[in-house]
């Protein structure tokens, strides 16, 4: 607390360039001097590195969020300094002070060890000898007690060498709770809080004023404006070290003048600001990055870090080069399309669902094996020239499949040009035509007098052709004219029988491979007579209308940038949204709704404790968040929105995080599972959890990925079977009469959840000693399960007796490919027989003194027959994950 200190951080963007942010922290005992001096040399630090770092004054108590974000999940500055000789005093386990903290907001602060510190507020955390208390404010949010937590496990790891009990007290708890009464006795006793008497806010809301000074031969100088314009900077202005210095001490003496303790100083470098900074000015255009000089002074700060074991020149190196998108998804899965028309949806045949009109809207159904279940997409693409009627009855339509399958479809709304790699990469083939079939689209050109210009397989059209490979190609139709060519594509033409190929002179031999296959597809009967730019015939260009000048650079999509997290609430309808800086999963709050900008690509993450009328906004909320455009990067409004279920996270979203993928097992909301991991270090088993998260389970066995290709060979024998797989058509026969068949209606899904009974195996859970081992590192899975679940029956059965058999056969049916593992057949001879209704979890008589991990031993020969669909020989003949799943939704597990 005496002291104060300089931080810098380096981050690698994926544009190649550096961003430096160094920030000076305040001890609130650091002297003036001190203080100064880290300023000082913060601009010097600056300096060394290329003059383009951000710089921010941290005052002790009221750190920005960036600079605690380096710092979870916490700092608790210690008393005294460096100067003044302060050192650590050892102390031995008889001598454990005890110490009362507050946590608030990101903060925690030691505070005197007294029953007048605590409130209904706040959340206290009460540090003794033996024990950790963590004591819950009234008002408390369940999101600050899980933060709070992780503060608990950071003493219980730091000061207790991860060895002490840790309790939760509630306020208001009496002293007939055992864990209560212990955390009163601390402070003489219990005794009510007293209520913080409301504050009445007299004063008026005053519309904040931002004041410009310009720092002017050692002065400020205020300048008057009536907006706050970009123009009024005075940019390419070449500023010395020594100025910049100036500047500094400035800005440190008008706080100290005007006695803010409290207030922020960012120092920003023209080309690299901040968006806060140009959030404050009416307009801000969009500039280069300015690479900026070494000034005065780099040498000698340079030869400071050198000694500290810095290498500054390491620094400034740039990134490697930027590789091709990767789509992050298994391409072998099976697709599903259907028109929108007239209010309604129209399923495609196979043959025609990779077949796209401009002025149509579609829905795509794309199921696919994950790493441990089956994963579904549902989305929906616009055309460009779609009308509004369609777009809203396909969102409508999308959003309804996905409600019918609990939310755990992974829901993304598209607009045609703006397609992520994910989209192409399952359609694999695609082609998007001109016109449109749809009535609507009929209609609408009708009556604004447009011309019908769809597509047809006679006339002329001119295609655009375009893709990474076989696995990955479009054909585009454009305007018949020469003006559409581009030199860096390769292009089909056809009038009727006569069909032309173009390639540009800065394509590959690749393209000119994919232009082949997309040949077969638009004019598989004809013969085509090869162009290469430059040595056109006269026919090729009256085909077109003639020569004309076209460009020669590749059309521009949209790059992913560096990802960035924000929390969002919607008080009234209004989106608020907060970033999360240096994010990791366990931001992620069961509670909360979340959106991951990575320009190419928004993401908008909801928790299963969320509700659900919030759940049904989150595509609103997506297109909220790109109109906000609060990182200021000139979102397009087509940029694609993904919405993602806690629990069913693609890997191309999961890729961000270093992601464990069984903490969406865990029950609870945020809080009480933290809890259970802070008590005991394992996986939490709540008796009554809120909500099991479900999932899919699909048509097909995930096959090990060893024996899968997650992409299609460029080999002709290999066939890719599209609409429904054997698996698919199988599963759709056990749900499905040929009176009532809802094609759009995904496969049944599967609900996954640690059973209430399962516990880690202690001996061979690995120690956690750390709060981050503890609190981020991957959750132990209970041995005996290695994918619970629990398959949710149709709405359309009501008899569940009924229902289970049905469950019992798409168990069977989903039967494929799968290895048998070990599991030899029990033998039940002696064993006590029980009823069913005594022998599941939830029985109001349970039977006592059995083996609780074969619950289903104990049924008669019949029963179990009725009850599994199977016999009991059969059933132990089946994989052990299989035989988990049948007992769960039989609650045997």
């Amino acid at each position: 607390m005496g002291d104060s200190y300089i931080i810098l951080k380096t981050t690698a963007l994926k544009n190649g360039s550096l961003r430096h942010d160094i920030h000076y922290w305040i001890g609130k005992d650091t002297s003036q001097d001190e203080s100064g001096t880290a300023a000082i040399l913060t601009v010097e630090l600056d300096a060394a590195l290329g003059g383009r770092a951000v710089q921010y004054r941290e005052i002790q108590g009221n750190e920005t969020d960036k600079f605690l974000s380096y710092f979870r999940p916490c700092i608790m500055p210690q008393p005294g300094g460096v100067a003044s000789g302060f050192k650590h005093v050892e102390v031995n386990e008889q001598e454990h002070e005890t110490r009362l903290y507050v946590c608030t907001g990101n903060r925690v602060v030691h505070v005197p060890f007294a029953r007048s510190s605590l409130n209904h507020d706040d959340i206290f955390i009460l540090d003794t000898k033996s024990k950790i208390f963590q004591f819950n404010g009234s008002n408390s949010s369940i999101q600050e007690r899980a933060k709070a937590l992780e503060v608990v496990q950071y003493i219980k790891d730091t000061f207790h060498e991860g060895k002490c009990e840790v309790a939760a007290v509630e306020d208001g708890r009496l002293m007939a709770d055992a864990e209560a009464g212990e955390f009163w006795g601390f402070f003489g006793g219990f005794a009510p809080l007293p209520r913080r008497a409301p504050v009445e806010d007299n004063e008026k809301y005053e519309e904040t004023v931002f004041k410009l000074l310009c720092f002017n031969q050692g002065k400020l100088e205020p300048i008057n404006y009536e907006s706050l314009l970009h123009e009024l900077l005075k940019t390419n202005k070449t500023t010395s070290l020594q100025e910049r210095k100036s500047a500094s001490e400035a800005a440190e003496k008008l706080l100290s003048d005007d006695n803010r303790t409290k207030t922020h100083v960012i120092k920003v470098i023209e080309g690299f600001e901040t968006v806060m900074f140009k959030s404050k000015f009416k307009e801000w255009p969009q500039t280069p990055d300015l690479k900026l000089s070494s000034e005065d002074g780099r040498g000698k700060v340079a030869a400071l870090l050198k000694r500290q074991g810095l290498n500054v020149k390491g620094l400034m190196k740039a990134a490697p080069a930027k590789e091709e998108p990767q789509a992050y998804i298994d391409c072998t899965g099976s697709l599903q399309v259907w028109r929108i028309n007239d209010k309604d949806k129209i399923l495609l045949p196979s043959a025609d669902q990779s077949k796209f009109y401009t002025g149509d809207c579609y829905i795509f159904q794309y199921m696919y094996p994950g790493d441990d279940k089956e994963e579904c997409l549902i989305g929906s693409w616009f055309g460009k020239k779609s009308i509004e009627e369609d777009r809203v009855t396909a969102i409508s339509l999308a959003s309804k499949m996905v409600e019918s399958a609990k939310f755990q479809a992974v829901q993304t709304r598209l607009y045609e040009g703006k397609e992520p790699i994910q989209f192409f990469v399952i359609f694999q083939s695609f082609q998007v035509f001109k016109g449109g079939l749809s009535s609507g689209y009929k209609k609408f050109i009708a009556e604004n007098g447009i011309d019908d210009d769809t597509y047809l397989e006679d006339g002329l059209a001119l295609f655009r052709i375009q893709g990474s490979g076989p696995e990955n190609m479009q054909a585009i139709q454009v305007d018949a004219a020469a003006s559409s060519l581009n030199s860096s594509y390769s292009y089909i033409l056809h009038d009727g029988n006569t069909v032309f190929t173009w390639t540009g002179n800065l394509t590959t031999s690749l393209d000119q491979e994919v232009v082949e296959r997309q040949l077969d597809i638009i004019k598989p009967n004809s013969q085509s007579r090869s162009q290469k730019e430059g040595s056109e015939t006269d026919q090729f260009w009256s085909l077109l209308g003639g020569k004309s000048e076209y460009p020669s650079q590749k059309i521009g999509r949209a790059n992913e940038s560096d990802p960035h997290l924000f929390s969002c609430i919607l008080p009234k309808g209004n989106l608020k949204i907060k970033e999360i800086y240096h994010f990791t999963q366990d931001d992620l709050m069961t509670e909360d709704v979340f959106i991951l900008d990575c320009h190419s690509d928004i993401f908008v993450w909801v928790g299963q404790q969320v509700d659900v009328k919030v759940r049904l906004q989150a595509l609103d909320i997506g297109e909220k968040f790109v109109k906000l455009d609060f990182l200021m990067e000139n979102l397009s409004s087509d940029t694609p929105i993904f919405v993602i279920m806690e629990g069913s996270e693609p890997t191309f979203f999961t890729r961000f995080f270093t992601w464990d993928s069984a903490k969406s097992l865990m029950h609870g909301n945020s809080y009480q599972r933290k809890l259970s991991i802070v008590k005991g270090g394992g996986s939490p088993a709540l008796d009554k959890p809120k909500r099991r998260t479900p999932t899919y389970s699909g048509r097909s066995t995930v096959q090990d990925k060893s024996q899968r290709s997650r992409s299609m060979s460029f080999s002709p024998e290999r066939v890719r079977v599209r609409g429904r797989s054997p698996a698919f058509t199988a599963l759709a026969a056990n749900f499905e009469s040929a009176n009532s068949r809802n094609l759009s209606t995904p496969p049944p899904v599967v609900k996954k959840l640690y059973p209430k009974s399962a516990t880690p195996d202690s001996s061979s859970a690995p120690s956690k000693s750390s709060a981050t081992a503890s609190l981020t590192g991957s959750f132990d899975r209970p041995k005996s399960v290695k994918d619970g679940s629990e398959l949710e029956k149709p709405k359309q059965e009501e008899d569940a007796k009924e229902g289970i058999n049905t469950m019992t056969s798409r168990v069977e049916s989903l039967t494929i490919n799968e290895d048998v593992k070990e599991n030899e057949p029990e033998d039940d001879e002696g064993l006590p027989v029980y009823p069913y209704d005594r022998l599941i979890t939830t029985a109001a008589d349970p039977v006592t003194e059995i083996d609780v991990t074969r619950r289903e031993t104990y049924l008669s020969s019949a029963e179990f027959k009725d009850k599994f669909g199977m016999t009991k020989e059969a059933f132990s003949k089946l994989p052990k994950w299989k035989q988990n799943r049948m007992k769960i939704a039989l609650q045997l597990f």
